[in-house]
């Protein structure tokens, strides 16, 4: 995140703290979406935010915009490891987590890492170790791998590799306007994908956190971390886990939408949606449609995604 005291923090997205952006993550668009992976958006209005009281004014959340969206795709699914590692395979494509030579992976799933692979620890954070050699391929760093997890979502994977994932894909990301009409089905004023309640007739719809946050995790949704990416059932658009398992990245840069905060979009503070497994009200309920955070273009963690869309 960029050096600035007139920016407000994000709570649930920690930061490389780096002023200056990596700048060659620029690749050549070669290829078709695969519309079968993807769903058609009906265009439509929609209101954006949301008046309900657990909604943040501090993000920007409680200012009501009405909005047009024109018709798009937007894959169904979050973008896999297996996916991902098809895009790595063809262009030799290295992360900004591979660049670094670490990245950031929650404590509870850090059970492998060896005390001298800690590279830091965030203060105001200290769930998030910063655990050299963690990237996509190694979410919990260098003892750990994908291999039974290439139907998971990509994770570790930054905003500039989610975009030169989108443009190698033929695609690109989806604004925030998007996004949000998408998860919601086009319906206004709606917490999650498929209603209000969180767990309809008891049963879970997403991957959250169930316990005391941030030391007990029940995994009551049946997962600790991540899930495969069409876990619980889709919304009525047909687009799968667009709350929980890991946030998505946007192609927005973050603002508060009224400029009450005295900033306007940073174009390296990049917003993203959804929430992740790491979600509890107790601590942070971004999990609904209309919240919204940020985080840097060149930070990677291991709850942060992606997916795609395309005109």
């Amino acid at each position: 995140m960029s050096n600035s005291s007139s920016h407000s923090k994000s709570c649930c997205a920690v930061s490389r703290n780096l002023v200056v952006p990596r700048t060659d993550v620029a690749t050549e668009q070669n290829r078709l979406f695969d519309s079968t992976l993807m769903t058609k958006i009906p265009a439509g209005e929609y209101l954006l935010g949301s008046s309900f009281e657990e909604s943040s004014d501090e993000d920007g959340e409680t200012v009501r915009q009405l909005v047009r969206i024109e018709s798009f795709y937007i894959d169904r699914f979050a973008v896999t490891n297996g996916q991902f590692a098809a895009f790595v395979a063809e262009t030799g494509y290295k992360t900004d987590a591979e660049q670094y030579g670490w990245s950031f992976v929650f404590h509870l799933l850090a059970v492998d890492v060896a005390r001298e692979d800690i590279v830091g620890v965030p203060e105001s954070t200290p769930w998030w170790l910063g655990v050299r050699g963690a990237n996509w391929k190694q979410p919990e760093g260098r003892n750990s791998t994908i291999i039974d997890r290439l139907n998971h979502p990509v994770v570790h994977a930054s905003w500039n590799d989610a975009n030169a994932y989108a443009r190698w894909a033929g695609k690109r990301l989806p604004t925030e306007a998007e996004w949000e009409y998408a998860a919601s089905s086009g319906v206004s004023e709606q917490r999650y994908p498929w209603g209000n309640e969180l767990q309809p007739e008891g049963k879970h719809r997403c991957n959250i956190w169930q316990g005391e946050f941030p030391q007990t995790n029940s995994a009551e949704d049946g997962f600790i971390g991540t899930a495969p990416v069409d876990s619980f059932e889709p919304n009525e658009f047909g687009l799968y886990n667009m709350a929980g398992n890991v946030w998505e990245w946007s192609a927005d840069s973050f603002d508060d939408r009224q400029g009450n905060h005295g900033f306007a979009a940073d174009p390296q503070l990049k917003l993203i949606k959804g929430g992740s497994y790491l979600c509890h009200s107790s601590y942070c309920s971004r999990y609904r449609i209309s919240a919204r955070t940020f985080n840097s273009a060149d930070s990677s963690t291991g709850h942060m995604g992606f997916r795609c869309a395309a005109d």
